[in-house]
Order: C-alpha cells, then sequence, then structure tokens
C-alpha cells in the first residue's frame, strides 16, 4: 500500500510539474508576443513619420538590427529592404494587401525551416506607398531546446523534492493504518473515514468472541452428550444382560429337563417376571429417546391435570393396595397446555416410585392446586427417603440408591429421567424433597403464562 501511494504521488507531482510548466510556458510566449507586436506597430509609426518627411534619405545611414524594413511602391514593387534588393514583388503579401486596402495591416508567418515565427505590420504612406516593419521570433520548441539545461536542473529538483515528500507522506498516510490494533478496533485511533470500518471490525470481533464461546459450549455439550450415550448404552447393555441370563439360564434348565415337575411353574415364572422387566426396560428407553428427540410429534392441546392425575392413580390403585400403600388424589382441577401422554406419564412414574419405595401400611398423597400463575403438582410419600448424597442424582437414567431393592420391586432406573424430561418439554420445575426414612416429597410447577419448549 506504502508503494502505491507513493507512485501515486509522484506520478501526480510530475503530472503538475508538466502542466504547469507546459502552461507557463504557453502564457509567457503568448504575452511577450503581444508585447513584441506592440512594439512593432510603434517603431513603424517613427519609421512611417521619417519616411513622410524625409522620403528616400531617411534610410541613408540606416540599419536596424532586431527589425527588418522594407518600402513597397503602391504597385507592389520593393523600393528599398534593409535585408537587400532585388526582392519579387510584394503585392500579393497579406500584410501588404490589407495596407493598401485599409490603412494597416498585420500578419504572422511561421517558418518550418528556420522553426521561427515572424511579425509583419504594415502602414500606407501619404504617397500611397506602404512601409512594413518584421521581426523574427524563435518558436516555443526553439525556446524549450534553448532552456534544456535549466529546465533539466529544475525538473531533477522537482522530481527530487516530489520523492521525498512523497515518502513522507505515504509514511504518514500509512502510519495510522499500520498501528490498528485489529484485536480491539474500537480502541483504535485512526482516521475519520475509516471508523465505520473499526466500529464493523469491532462488531465482528464481538460476534466471532461470541460464536467461538457458543462453539466451545457446544464442543462441551456434546462430548458431555457423547459421554451420557456411552454411560447410556453400557447401562441399557448391562440391563439388559441380567434378565436375559436368568430367561436363558431357567430355559436351558426347562429345556434340558434338568428342572423338577414341581418348579416348572416357578421357572416359567421367573421367566416371565424378566421378560416383562425387559418389556418395560424397552418402553422406558423409547419413551426417553422419544422424549430426547424433543416429541414434536406428539399432540398438544389443553388438559386438565387433576383427571389425569386421576387417571393415573386408578392404574396403580391395585398396585398400591398389593403393596399396603394408600394412595389418595386431593386438590382441585385445573388446565394447562400439554402432551396428555407426557403428563400422565409424569403422574404415573412419581405415583409409582412412591409405591414401591415405600412400606407397608404408607401412604401417597397426590395434590393438584394453583397457585399464582403456576399449577403445582405434589406427590409426597411416607416411603423409604433418599440419602441426601443421592438426592442431586435421582434424575440421572439408571440411577439408583438403592439396587437390590430396585431390582427386587421390577424398577428399570429411568422413570425419573422420563420425568425430568417430560417436564422439561412442558418448562416445568421439579424439586425434591426427602429425609431418609420419613419420606420423600417431588414438586412439579407448571408454569401456565409461559409457552412450552416444543409447540
Amino acid at each position: 500500500m506504502t508503494k502505491r501511494i507513493f507512485h501515486s504521488i509522484c506520478l501526480v507531482a510530475l503530472a503538475v510539474f508538466l502542466a504547469s510548466a507546459l502552461l507557463i510556458m504557453g502564457v509567457l510566449y503568448g504575452y511577450f508576443s503581444d508585447i513584441q507586436q506592440s512594439q512593432l506597430n510603434m517603431q513603424l509609426d517613427l519609421a512611417a513619420q521619417g519616411v513622410e518627411r524625409e522620403g528616400a534619405a531617411f534610410f541613408e545611414g540606416f540599419s536596424p538590427e532586431n527589425y527588418r524594413i522594407t518600402w513597397i511602391d503602391p504597385s507592389g514593387e520593393v523600393l528599398y529592404d534593409s535585408h537587400g534588393a532585388g526582392m519579387e514583388n510584394h503585392l500579393e503579401r497579406e500584410e501588404i494587401k490589407e495596407a493598401l486596402e485599409s490603412g494597416q495591416g498585420a500578419s504572422r508567418r511561421y517558418s518550418s525551416t528556420l522553426m521561427e515565427r515572424t511579425f509583419y505590420t504594415a502602414r500606407r504612406l501619404v504617397d500611397g506607398s506602404v512601409l512594413r516593419l518584421s521581426i523574427s521570433q524563435r518558436s516555443v520548441l526553439t525556446l524549450l531546446l534553448g532552456m534544456a539545461q535549466p529546465i533539466c536542473i529544475i525538473f531533477i529538483v522537482a522530481v527530487g523534492l516530489s520523492i521525498f515528500f512523497a515518502v513522507r507522506l505515504s509514511r504518514s498516510i500509512v502510519s495510522p493504518l499500520a498501528r490498528l490494533d485489529l484485536d480491539n478496533p474500537g480502541g483504535t485511533e485512526g482516521y475519520e473515514e475509516i471508523q465505520p470500518l473499526l466500529s464493523r471490525l469491532d462488531s465482528q470481533q464481538g460476534q466471532l468472541a461470541q460464536q467461538r464461546e457458543s462453539l466451545e459450549q457446544k464442543q462441551a455439550e456434546l462430548e458431555k452428550a457423547e459421554a451420557v450415550r456411552r454411560e447410556f448404552t453400557a447401562n441399557v447393555s448391562h440391563e439388559l444382560k441380567t434378565p436375559l441370563q436368568s430367561i436363558s439360564g431357567y430355559a436351558e434348565l426347562l429345556q434340558n429337563g434338568m428342572a423338577k415337575e414341581e418348579d416348572v411353574p416357578t421357572f416359567a415364572g421367573r421367566i416371565y417376571k424378566e421378560s416383562q422387566r425387559m418389556v418395560r426396560l424397552v418402553e422406558d428407553i423409547i419413551s426417553l429417546s422419544h422424549l430426547d428427540e424433543g416429541a414434536m410429534d406428539m399432540e398438544w392441546g389443553t388438559v386438565d391435570l387433576y383427571e389425569t392425575a386421576a387417571g393415573a392413580v386408578r392404574s396403580l390403585s391395585h398396585g398400591a393396595q398389593s403393596g399396603g400403600v394408600t394412595l389418595e388424589l386431593a386438590g382441585s382441577h385445573a388446565k394447562l397446555h400439554g402432551v396428555p401422554q407426557l403428563l400422565y406419564s409424569i403422574v404415573y412414574n412419581l405415583c409409582d416410585n412412591a409405591i414401591k419405595y415405600n412400606h407397608p401400611g404408607g401412604s401417597v398423597n397426590v395434590r393438584i392446586e394453583r397457585e399464582s400463575a403456576d399449577i403445582i403438582l405434589t406427590v409426597a410419600d411416607t416411603g423409604i427417603g433418599i440419602p441426601e448424597a443421592d438426592q442431586g442424582r435421582i434424575f440421572e437414567r439408571f440411577y439408583r440408591v438403592d439396587k437390590s431393592r430396585s431390582k427386587e420391586v421390577g424398577g428399570t432406573g429411568l422413570g425419573l429421567s422420563i420425568v425430568k424430561h417430560a417436564a422439561l418439554i412442558h418448562r416445568a420445575n421439579v424439586t425434591l424433597s426427602s429425609k431418609l426414612g420419613e419420606g420423600t416429597q417431588v414438586q412439579v410447577r407448571f408454569p401456565v403464562g409461559e409457552s412450552p419448549i416444543w409447540v
């Protein structure tokens, strides 16, 4: 960029110099030509007066140095010429014809051979003769050739000054640009003309920083998701492997006839129990995968959460009675915009967990109520409770506080994960409070005034 500015300044300076020199030479040449013509007219006036008074005697001893004087009779014959005699007839000369007609004539002729321009001025005298004066002037090209040495000196000085100032000026122009801090364009002082560019660069730097931070966050999320996926795959493999081994073992005993007749119903029951456990596990995995994808294909509508909870309670009432647990529903009707099957799964899984991890003679209380703009679902039990160290992880997939009890009651370890994801889709907030040996309370708060995530 510095070289381009330097070359541009030098070219402009040289162009201005040449144009100025040509203009000045042209103006001065025309100016001095007019002065010379005026002086020639004055000399002609003086010479005409002398010839009219003295006649041919005026030319005796007359020898002009810079001028040429010629005296022509009315027929065009030359009576006297300061440069010699015996010249051709001058009647056709432009200045002579004009002087004979109007009394005064003038002309200018250029000689390409001599590279000169000659000024002629003529006047008709009283006796009808014509007196002519002429003077030669060098052409512009001749003058330039004659002034070649001083012109070259001036040209060299002008080129030197142009280079000197071009270097300084180009450096001063580029210097603020070279000091630009592209990492912080907004804090750089530069030309006012490039401030919009600097502001744009500063804005883009901010956007790039935000995008970089966003990409880093997404990268971290992807790495975390990949870790969760690997853990989930490992857990699924483990969870499926255990019942399959049991089924395979019992089936092998039955196939080989190694089971006693009275043990066949027991083995068949265990095979059925393990297969049902696998069915529930697969169903929960499918439901969780569906929720991970956003459940965008599910139909949204107005749902009465109380009626949904009543349906879940009816479905679980037999299981609760078998375990000696009292299951009750209280509260009031409350409508919200949501996915019916997801809201049902939230209530069902919370109640199912509360029943499974309870004591005989315990209770599970489900309550639906409205508080300000929120609808609150509360499921409280008098069960075994959750240790404080485990309360932050119980919504993780396949996480179990008591693995032996989970297997005994047939839990898949995915129920609370389904609750968490279904609540997230409805922008609901899930909170848990529990004391070991006293019971657990889970509260889901649905913000009715906000739109769900996947509408």
